[in-house]
């Protein structure tokens, strides 16, 4: 969704007539450094802009991982990525105008600028003539005495004692920040985040985020954050301070997009960041993002929640992923490839979510070979589902995920989730006396709501269905020959990422 700003060639601004001097100084034409500065790619030139590249209409995007994936085209960490139609190419900054000649160069004789000055005639004297210059002697004697005063008075009272400005104390360091201002925060939450290096055994692999989980060396992330590094790859945490310690996946879950690493060797004074209550979370609430954006660690971004309960199927974009879902939390706060894992953090420093995704404009994803940057449409996962989440992996380091036992399609516009005529791989749509069997669900029955969470799609369905555990009860709605159902649900389970 989020596009290169390419720099466009910008037209010369018109120069104002200079003013004569005694003797022009040379311009010197200043050249633009080669190459762009290492920046994040933000909003991409419209195509109708005047030298932008030719683009292909770019297809509908879901929502794409907000990971900086070192082996998927984005830049490696620490090493910014230079954009394209850098500040030297588009001819940035233009040429100064050349400078007049005052002294004989005009030649025209016309006037004007850069024709020869003419003294003007004297003219004749008289009597008048002579009052004003007498006049205009006296004031040049007032004024030099006048000046001469003021001279001797800044001259004499020169002490910076005496000063009317007012400065700041020098002692900055003493300067009281309440816990409640973003500097607070930020300063009790740093510490407890780290920047994650995730490579596989080929050496590919990216920059993400985490944070410290409990007191035992869990740290809480994304899962496609560490997905290059679960198959004897390698894998790292960096504190703010600089301490870097190896790490292993004790954990991963695909479709929820989370996973749990445990320092090696943990230092005995970690510090978990509270986890506050996503479910109380309303709209407008002040937000506050921590991570790694482009491999630039420990960056801080503000913002508020914008929505709540939107449903988002994310990816990194590769032919091998699958697509994870979400009920997510929307934020404004900058989110770029990199915050991928990091907190996403109330007003008081509680974890609401976990930073995961953001809308992209242009076409390819995060992980893929045209990596986007923040458009203001990021997306985190509730923290209660997170937790409960890295809690089950923690313990016996599978996912349990819980389902209705009933196979919906994923198509966009069918008005709700529709049970699918069959399921995967030729089995039965709706599972044997599995829970949507026994509520009395069919292939064909379009469920549009569950509980009072208006189901649009099938991703839309999976997510809500994934913010409950196994056992839970929900009442879902459904349509079935243009009449409207509502039947209670016992959810079902299936572990692991089959």
């Amino acid at each position: 969704m989020s596009t290169e700003n390419e720099g466009t060639a910008v037209p010369p601004a018109p120069s104002a007539p200079p003013v004569p001097v005694e003797t022009p100084a040379a311009s010197a034409q200043a050249t633009a450094p080669e190459g762009g500065a290492p920046t994040a790619p933000i909003p991409v030139v419209p195509p109708s802009a005047p030298g932008a590249p030719e683009r292909a209409p770019a297809p509908a995007q879901q929502p794409a991982y907000a990971h900086a994936g070192v082996g998927h085209g984005a830049a490696p960490h620490g090493q910014g990525a230079g954009v394209p139609g850098s500040a030297a190419e588009a001819g940035w900054p233009p040429p100064p105008p050349p400078t007049p000649s005052y002294a004989d160069g005009g030649g025209s004789g016309h006037g004007g600028w850069g024709s020869s000055y003419q003294q003007p005639a004297p003219k004749p004297k008289n009597g008048r003539g002579g009052m004003v210059a007498a006049l205009l002697v006296a004031a040049l004697v007032a004024g030099g005495v006048g000046g001469g005063i003021g001279y001797s008075l800044a001259k004499n009272n020169d002490d910076p004692t005496d000063s009317t400005t007012v400065s700041a104390p020098s002692s900055s360091g003493d300067v009281k920040r309440a816990s409640g201002t973003v500097a607070g925060v930020a300063a009790k939450a740093l510490p407890s985040t780290v920047t994650i290096e995730a490579q596989s055994s080929s050496g590919e692999g990216g920059t993400g985020t985490g944070f410290v989980f409990d007191t035992q060396g869990h740290i809480l992330t994304n899962n496609h954050v560490v997905a290059d590094a679960v198959d004897g790859g390698k894998l790292t945490a960096t504190f703010p301070d600089g301490k870097k310690y190896n790490a292993e996946v004790v954990g991963h879950a695909q479709g929820y997009d989370v996973a749990v690493i445990k320092l090696k060797n943990a230092p005995s004074d970690l510090k978990p960041l509270a986890l506050g209550n996503s479910d109380k979370v309303a709209v407008g609430d002040s937000t506050i993002a921590i991570g790694a954006p482009f491999g630039l660690s420990n960056t801080v971004t503000t913002g508020i929640i914008s929505a709540k309960d939107r449903p988002v199927a994310s990816s990194d974009g590769s032919s091998g992923s699958k697509a994870s879902y979400m009920s997510a939390l929307q934020t404004d706060a900058s989110i770029n490839p990199g915050n991928s894992g990091g907190p996403l953090l109330d007003a008081q420093g509680a974890v609401i979510g976990i930073n995961s995704a953001i809308q992209s404009s242009s076409g390819g994803g995060l992980g893929g070979s045209s990596q986007s940057g923040s458009i203001g449409l990021g997306f985190a996962i509730p923290i209660n589902q997170a937790k409960n989440v890295a809690q089950q992996l923690i313990k016996t380091g599978e996912p349990v995920y819980p389902v209705i036992g009933a196979s919906v399609s994923l198509e966009e516009g069918t008005g709700g989730a529709k049970i699918t005529e069959q399921g995967a791989s030729g089995s039965d749509a709706v599972t044997s006396d599995g829970p949507a069997d026994k509520a009395g669900l069919k292939p064909g029955d379009v469920i549009t709501k569950l509980d009072d969470h208006v189901i649009d799609s099938g991703p839309t369905l999976i997510g809500e269905i994934w913010t409950h555990r196994p056992g839970d009860t929900v009442k879902l709605t459904y349509t079935r020959d243009g009449k409207t159902h509502t039947v209670d649900v016992t959810l079902g389970q299936r572990e692991g990422d089959s």
